[in-house]
């Protein structure tokens, strides 16, 4: 026998099982009987990114004047209330509604409060008439300021209510007020943590604090003399740590100690400044906790370095070049530095001075507040660990008091994050990814005008699947996406950020909110689309990618074009990329409704989960439809107010009708005794380009070897928001015309139990063809290895491995689905010198890795993580091998193999002579290579800092936010 006969044999045999039972040729037939009525077009990206642009501004623009609404009402209720010393008043405390006593009587400020489940909020129980107002537990519930507050913010209800009417998309909306209560709608209750806390403080989250104020450059100075010992030192650090919380990526900050000498916390920036955003924040936090008290304090020659160091920044042009801020923490100052200040500052005092009086002396509280005036500053005094964080957050309204007396209320959007409050939504993904529209409330009345008094800040959640409703995955094709991006360069969403959870534990990894575009489209070396896209620019970018698939085991290249322009009205950017040859055309056909009704509502029709056909979520009686009851009701003419994607439905219909036959076709096959006795193939599946699918059984659901299928447990495995099924996915880039095999991936053993045989449907024979669908079927895995053994066999190992290198058969099972180079070291290193097989190296998508993978190192006693690049290696084979033989010499023998192409398929057959062991050569493996670490055990602690210094110093392009308000002429002198 040759192996050329055996694979020609087993190749003709599969095909022939894959193509019957799938029914590709009949598919195939029945798209070409249509192939006259249906228009093929080229897509034009950039009219599709603008129009989808168009969409997100639609979208947006309705939440932000639903913000305006609040903010309208708020300014109104506040100018008609009077202050009230004494005002007593029952509200609902969201931590105390419906909690009784023990006499069984509803305690102060709780009462009753009717909440019911709501699948819009994601089945939390919530009360759609009226808002709850959460209190932080180290305030007074009942302190007058808050009391008054609350009882004209009760204007709010009818304006949340009326909001959720006029669009019923909306999630939670909220108002933050600058006394530190939360009123939020819907209504819901809130739980305190085991220890009877509720620490969250709606002034220190990122959408207030970027409502409230406008970017900044700040200086920390920390004073570290002798006199700041033991609980001082300890309230110094906490309120560093706090004022670090309410900077955000907008903004710029440094930390210098000082006594008799200054030291930059992290010595790597001296001079210079840092964004704000989370990874430099807590690395400065752990530099915090090194600091120790000794010497004198020389604050004159801190505060001169704090100028310069701002002058300098700024003039760079690096960083937010609007506020600019010192913040002091210190026990004291001997002296009121007039001097520096009127060499820096004055007339102009751009330049704000906060002090912060750390313990409960006040011998030196004069000098530090004389400062805080003349500078146009704030002071405060914090004696104890309690007063930090109340008394930080006052410099933030300070801040606010040009954009108050200026009356500019920009709306402002935050970047991507997960809400870790009780609106946190989770979905069977895990948490929502959301971005926050905020706007700021004023007080208007005449008295307080020029104090610039800030009463608050409204918001919204809008999480980040509601864009991904707006965008025709469809028109985007089976390797196509679209993304969106921030000012800074970070993503708002991309089908390869997903939130990250380690594993078993539900912690956050801690970066999910600044992921960098370059991370991700990690080929654009040199950030030309990211920056072009930061820029706000409109325009088209090309480069080949190297995309991961199947739990990143699968590499696919495929050359993107890149379609971008901004999304007007907020600081975002849209992105749509489309993958050259079939990705860049798409086909209209046309089939009568009453026909493409018929087959759509056949039982084994199934509509992409994720997609929207209908928009079933604007209006309460719709939300209870399945897609296809809204394209029904959509059809019927009877719902005017139910919108959906009409050119979808057209082309969903033309594809339930031209698909209709295959359902026939199965149902016989699996009628028919005689076929199939054996029960070795289960079950056959269709998808098309409109994310519709058929699934046939040819065994009952109990018998099955592996349920995936049915159960969709494997999210990769289905047609989701973003992207097609793999199995789709990988048909499209085979041959046309031949199978592509796989065993899937996944968690237990057990799972390897099938093969996947999978073919895409191209409309025409043309190499500009669109492909109109894919269809395939479940085997087991024992049938099909029962098939290739047909020879035999002696003193040779026999496997059968795909197109990236995995073994699908092997006379050892416990090989199925291992890397070929792990068992054949010497044949593998061989193909990849011959270049049957290439090596192609990439970085996972961000849900598969964190780009700091981890070496650990004792030092002091202590785990050490010492960051460094990893990457993963993947194989590819090159299309061209039919047949290869070759020898290997090795120490004391020769072993040869051949390699064959099995036909019609992404397999080959490796045939090795097994006499000849080769131990010269180790295994190859996927494991993941670390680049640059391979140095640092040798010198850990300096090659650490080089390195840490290098990431933190390396700041990328980004856009400033288009307004700034840093200081005003009416801003009152004083404190």
């Amino acid at each position: 026998f040759t192996v050329k006969l055996w694979a020609s044999a087993f190749g003709g045999e599969m095909k022939s099982i894959a193509a019957k039972y799938s029914g590709s040729q009949l598919l195939q037939k029945k798209y070409k009987e249509f192939e006259r009525s249906v228009r093929v077009e080229e897509i034009d990206g950039l009219k599709l990114v603008k129009r989808l642009a168009e969409n997100m501004e639609e979208m947006f623009r309705k939440k932000a004047e639903a913000m305006k609404r609040l903010v309208e009402a708020a300014e109104e209720a506040h100018l008609q209330h009077e202050e009230d010393p004494n005002l007593q008043y029952e509200y609902f405390n969201a931590v105390l509604i419906n909690e009784q006593d023990e006499d069984g009587n509803s305690v102060e400020l709780g009462g009753e409060f009717i909440l019911q489940p709501n699948d819009h909020f994601n089945n939390l129980s919530v009360n759609l008439s009226l808002s709850v107002v959460q209190v932080p537990t180290n305030m007074y519930n009942k302190d007058s300021a808050i009391v008054n507050g609350v009882y004209w913010s009760e204007a709010l209800n009818k304006v949340f209510v009326d909001n959720f009417e006029r669009d019923p998309s909306l999630i939670w909306q909220y108002f933050g007020s600058a006394k530190g209560f939360f009123r939020q709608y819907p209504g819901i209750k809130w739980t305190p943590d085991e220890h009877g806390v509720i620490a969250f403080d709606c002034r220190n989250r990122k959408w207030y604090i970027q409502a409230a104020t406008s970017p900044k450059d700040v200086v920390i100075l920390v004073d570290v003399s002798g006199s700041m010992k033991g609980l001082r030192l300890t309230i110094a650090k906490q309120t560093v740590s706090s004022i670090l919380d309410t900077l955000g990526d907008d903004d710029f900050f440094n930390i210098i100690a000082y006594n008799e000498e200054l030291r930059y916390v992290e010595p790597c920036l001296n001079g210079t400044l840092v964004q704000a955003d989370v990874t430099n924040k807590d690395h400065f936090r752990e530099h915090l906790d090194k600091l120790f008290a000794k010497g004198i304090g020389m604050l004159d020659r801190a505060l001169t370095e704090a100028f310069e160091l701002l002058s300098d920044f700024n003039q760079t042009g690096r960083g937010s070049v609007c506020s600019q801020a010192i913040m002091l923490v210190t026990d004291g100052a001997v002296d009121t530095y007039d001097a520096v200040f009127a060499k820096y500052n004055w007339p102009d005092r751009k330049v704000r001075i906060f002090p912060y009086l750390i313990g409960r002396e006040s011998a030196f509280a004069d000098n530090l507040k004389w400062m805080a005036c003349a500078n146009k500053g704030y002071f405060t005094q914090i004696s104890t660990l309690a007063d930090v964080q109340e008394n930080v957050m006052e410099y933030l309204h300070v801040l606010s008091r040009p954009k108050v007396i200026d009356q500019e209320h920009d709306v402002v959007w935050t970047e991507a994050y997960i809400d870790s409050t009780v609106s946190n939504l989770e979905d069977n993904q895990g948490p929502v990814l959301m971005t926050t529209v905020a706007m700021p409330v004023f007080s208007t009345k005449n008295e307080t005008k020029n104090k610039g008094i800030l009463l608050g800040v409204v918001g919204t959640d809008v999480p980040v699947s509601e864009l991904l409703k707006t965008i025709p995955k469809y028109k985007l094709g089976i390797h196509g996406y679209a993304f969106a991006i921030t000012n800074n360069g970070y993503i708002l969403t991309h089908p390869d950020l997903r939130p990250l959870y380690e594993e078993g534990k539900k912690r956050r990894k801690p970066n999910y909110s600044s992921v960098d575009l370059s991370e991700v489209e990690w080929e654009d070396k040199d950030d030309e689309l990211r920056n072009a896209m930061v820029n706000r620019k409109t325009g088209i970018f090309s480069m080949e990618v190297k995309k991961t698939v199947d739990k990143g085991k699968r590499v696919l290249v495929l050359h993107n074009d890149y379609y971008y322009t901004d999304i007007k009205g907020t600081p975002f950017s849209l992105g749509v990329a489309l993958s050259r040859g079939h990705g860049k055309y798409f086909f209209r056909g046309s089939v009568t409704v009453e026909e493409g009704l018929h087959d759509l509502e056949h039982p084994d029709v199934a509509l992409a989960d994720e997609w929207t056909y209908c928009n079933t979520d604007e209006h309460p009686e719709h939300r209870y439809l399945s897609q296809i009851e809204a394209i029904k009701l959509y059809l019927s003419g009877e719902q005017p107010h139910l919108k959906c994607d009409k050119e979808l439905i057209q082309e969903v219909l033309f594809d339930a009708v031209v698909t209709a036959p295959i359902e026939a076709y199965w149902t016989s096959l699996a009628l028919n005794k005689s076929e199939n006795s054996d029960k070795g193939v289960e079950i056959a599946y269709l998808g098309t380009r409109t994310g519709l699918s058929r699934i046939n059984l040819f065994v009952v659901p109990d018998q099955l070897s592996n349920q995936d299928f049915l159960t969709a447990e494997d999210k990769e495995g289905v047609f989701n928001a973003d992207h097609f099924p793999l199995w789709y996915k990988r048909a499209a880039e085979q041959v046309p015309g031949t199978f592509i095999y796989s065993l899937p991936f996944n968690t237990g053993s057990e799972n390897k139990s099938v093969v996947l045989a999978s073919t895409a449907i191209q409309l025409l024979d043309e190499r500009k063809s669109p492909i109109a669908a894919a269809v395939g079927i479940q085997m087991k895995l024992e049938f099909f290895q029962r098939k290739f053994w047909t020879a035999s066999r002696q003193d040779i190992n026999c496997y059968l491995i795909d197109n990236n290198g995995f073994i699908l058969v092997a006379e050892d099972s416990s090989l199925t689905s291992v890397f070929f180079g792990e068992a054949e070291g010497a044949v593998m290193s061989k193909l990849l010198t011959m270049g049957s097989f290439k090596s192609i190296s990439h970085g996972l998508p961000i849900y598969l890795t964190i780009y700091l993978s981890v070496i650990q190192a004792q030092r002091d006693g202590r785990t050490m993580l010492v960051p460094c690049d990893t990457e993963y290696p993947a194989f590819i084979s090159e299309r061209t091998i039919k047949e290869t033989t070759g020898n290997i010499g090795c120490d004391d023998c020769n072993k040869s193999f051949v390699i064959q192409q099995i036909p019609s398929s992404n397999l080959f057959m490796v045939v090795v002579d097994n006499k000849c062991t080769c131990r010269d050569f180790g295994p190859i493996t996927m494991d993941p290579i670390e680049i640059i670490c391979m140095n640092v055990l040798l010198n850990l602690a300096a090659h650490n800092e080089s390195l840490k210094c290098e990431r933190l110093k390396l700041q990328k392009h980004r856009r400033r936010p288009d307004t700034c308000h840093p200081f005003h002429p009416e801003v009152p002198q004083k404190a």
